[in-house]
């Protein structure tokens, strides 16, 4: 039985999410989008959005802090966020990889409690799907909620700002752009610092010194970039 097309949740997915999800949301019966987003993986309604990661990669953003840094941009442009973790569990049921289970329950404790993200967990991308298409289901079709990309965080402060000029240097996440700023003081000092300078800063080292200069030194070429 084909779903009637006043019934069909409308999903619009990332650009950089695996084509995969494009099938499993139409044949669970949704619309699929793509669009490049500039928060979250899935734009479910209005209101909501969800942020999907495998296992992996929800460990690893963990231990670099850009979970929590992604968590608040979510937060800060819509009013409804889920993420979800997805993939099997590991054999040790205290580990995930290389975090241990106070850790992995204090992340989960702070998305919950400090961002009021909800928190769902799936084994595969065909579980994945299932569940956003449920989600854009109730949100479009029973409550009728509008479907529309927001993103658009509230206005930030002067530290937000500055801290989000120095995190587009490659290499540069949420604490190194911390770490740089009270070391320099400012985003203009930041950008004018040479290789030697950089490296002064603690776990910067100088490959990635080097890879900031060439990328701020490099002339501009705009016929690569309207390619």
């Amino acid at each position: 039985m084909q779903t009637r097309p006043e019934q069909r949740a409308r999903i619009v997915v990332d650009m950089r999410e695996a084509q995969e999800y494009d099938y499993l949301l139409s044949e669970a019966g949704c619309v699929v989008e793509r669009q490049t987003l500039s928060v979250g993986d899935f734009v479910l309604s209005e209101r909501l959005v969800a942020e999907r990661k495998s296992r992996a990669d929800f460990e690893s953003s963990i231990i670099d802090g850009r979970l929590f840094e992604q968590a608040r941009r979510l937060t800060e442009a819509y009013p409804r966020v889920i993420v979800v973790v997805e993939g099997e569990k590991g054999d040790n049921p205290d580990k995930i990889g290389r975090i241990d289970r106070r850790a992995l329950l204090g992340a989960y404790s702070s998305l919950v409690a400090d961002f009021g993200i909800s928190l769902f967990f799936t084994r595969s991308p065909e579980a994945t799907a299932e569940l956003l298409s449920a989600l854009a289901h109730h949100e479009q079709v029973a409550r009728k909620s509008p479907m529309r990309v927001m993103a658009k965080p509230k206005a930030l402060g002067v530290e937000q700002y500055q801290r989000a000029i120095i995190e587009v240097l490659p290499g540069v996440g949420p604490q190194m752009a911390k770490a740089l700023l009270r070391h320099f003081g400012c985003p203009a000092h930041v950008l004018a610092a040479g290789e030697k300078e950089l490296q002064e800063v603690e776990g910067m080292g100088p490959k990635r010194a080097k890879l900031i200069r060439r990328m701020l030194d490099s002339v501009w070429e705009c016929e690569k970039e309207e390619e």
